[in-house]
């Protein structure tokens, strides 16, 4: 009996030094920022992709810290940046303190090539995914010039084919038709958009799977993007084979693609895989397809509620109309003119944001307002900590475009971060904005419109999106 009791108490008495020592090392190791790692495995990850991103962030922010918290989710420790000092921290730090880093589902999806034969590494890695749009200069303005008269082209085509002569249409799934009929002709060079606009589904898929659980389980978000992946893919390889032969043959053409076919790395002379090239203009098209749409579906909402925002809209992109002869397209100081309708798009942004955020990777341990973020810790930034925050946009629920206007005081730098900021300033804001613009030159000058049910609910995940696809009333104006 006694050697039990002397047993049990020696186990009690290990336990208890085990119990000190772990706590004395805990409270020994770096000051981690305030906040809670959730579940064991999945952490807060539900909470985080299921939830309404914005509250999320803000219960978090109150409960936590207003600067910095930490969590767990999408299988990493994640510091979360708040506030314009965050985003200016983040912003000013990138290739120093803070590198790229992709959610391990997104790397799954977009990079298939790498577990079939990993390309050479590049001088710097994080600059790679990029590389292809900012080298030819394809988003820089002067290249989008030149690719006006076609986006315009384009936007009547499609106003013709799916808005003329109806009296109701769903504005969600007819934008995500006009941003990859869009994405076709300037990304891809095609002049046969249905071969991609009729993927429309398997896009969606993918850009829900971006920020997934990857089990590739059937059912789950992320096997039903791996399956749109290998559709578009399949889809992808057909056209750079067909872009292959049309430059052996003498063809040539302005496009992302043609480029990526035909350039060979300057570094190694080494020309890109064709599945290398598919998993990059998967990437390209869907970044410039579900974003765009977006905003186009929340401008039309939100101003079909303000009959007097479109009134404004409608008397500057009659002008602009008015100064082009018959059949004249639209150009790039025709869009330098619509500074209304640029500022009611913004309030857009601000509202309802099509990107929530994204993720960058700690290069080294990080001493951020008091506390450390240890090396290979994932940090993610976030537009919903600036967005409404009364300190800098007043009555924040309301929409105001005037808060942009000439002539006001600008807002605080770092709190209106609708495409990022920084070297990583989001390389296709300008193909955006062009995108956006001529398409509401276009449906403003052809119709007024109204809700079919201005209570639609709004879905409230990473994306915002109409629960209805946002049916509205069209109300052509008489010739």
């Amino acid at each position: 009996m006694e050697l039990l009791l002397l047993a049990s108490l020696s186990s009690v008495l290990a336990l208890s030094l085990i119990f000190l020592l772990f706590k004395h090392k805990l409270s020994s190791g770096p000051k981690l920022p305030p906040g809670s790692f959730g579940w064991p495995v999945l952490g807060e990850t539900v909470e985080f992709l299921f939830g309404k991103p914005e509250k999320f962030v803000g219960d978090r922010m109150r409960k936590y810290s207003s600067s910095v918290f930490k969590t767990n989710i999408l299988g990493e420790k994640v510091a979360v940046f708040c506030g314009p000092a965050g985003n200016k921290f983040i912003f000013s730090n990138e290739q120093k303190l803070v590198t790229e880093w992709r959610p391990h589902s997104m790397q799954k999806l977009m990079r298939s090539y790498e577990a079939k034969s990993p390309p050479p590494p590049p001088t710097n890695p994080n600059e790679s995914k990029t590389k292809v749009l900012r080298q030819p200069g394809f988003l820089k303005p002067e290249a989008l010039s030149r690719f006006m008269e076609q986006m315009d082209s384009t936007t009547q085509q499609h106003m013709e084919f799916h808005w003329e002569g109806q009296s109701k249409v769903l504005v969600f799934p007819l934008s995500k038709n006009f941003t990859l009929s869009l994405a076709s002709k300037f990304f891809l060079g095609l002049n046969q958009h249905d071969r991609i606009t009729r993927l429309a589904k398997e896009f969606d898929d993918v850009s829900l799977g971006l920020h997934s659980i990857p089990w590739k389980i059937p059912g789950t978000i992320f096997y039903n993007a791996s399956q749109g992946a290998t559709e578009i893919r399949k889809e992808l390889l057909s056209v750079i084979r067909e872009k292959k032969e049309a430059l052996a043959s003498g063809a040539r053409s302005q496009d992302i693609l043609t480029y990526m076919v035909a350039a060979a790395d300057p570094a190694t002379g080494r020309m890109m895989p064709e599945v290398e090239i598919a998993d990059k203009m998967m990437g390209l098209v869907t970044a410039g397809y579900n974003t765009v749409a977006s905003a186009i579906t929340f401008l039309m909402k939100f101003v079909a509620e303000r009959p007097d925002i479109y009134n404004k809209i409608l008397a500057e992109q009659v002008e602009i109309k008015k100064s082009k002869s018959p059949g004249e397209g639209l150009v790039w100081e025709d869009i330098q003119k619509m500074k209304y309708s640029w500022n009611v798009t913004s309030e857009v942004l601000r509202l309802a944001p099509p990107l929530q955020g994204t993720f960058r990777e700690a290069m080294t341990d990080i001493t951020y307002e008091g506390y450390t973020i240890p090396k290979g810790w994932k940090i993610y930034w976030t537009v919903s900590t600036t967005n409404k925050d009364p300190t800098y946009f007043p009555d924040p629920e309301t929409f105001d475009p005037s808060r942009y206007e000439e002539g006001k005081a600008a807002l605080p730098p770092y709190t209106y971060v609708p495409f990022g900021g920084g070297p990583r300033l989001c390389p296709g804001k300008e193909y955006a904005r062009l995108a956006i613009l001529t398409f509401l030159h276009n449906v403003v000058n052809r119709f007024k419109w109204e809700l079919v049910d201005p209570k639609e609910k709004i879905i409230e995940d990473m994306m915002p999106a109409p629960s209805k696809g946002l049916p509205v009333r069209l109300f052509p104006h008489s010739a």
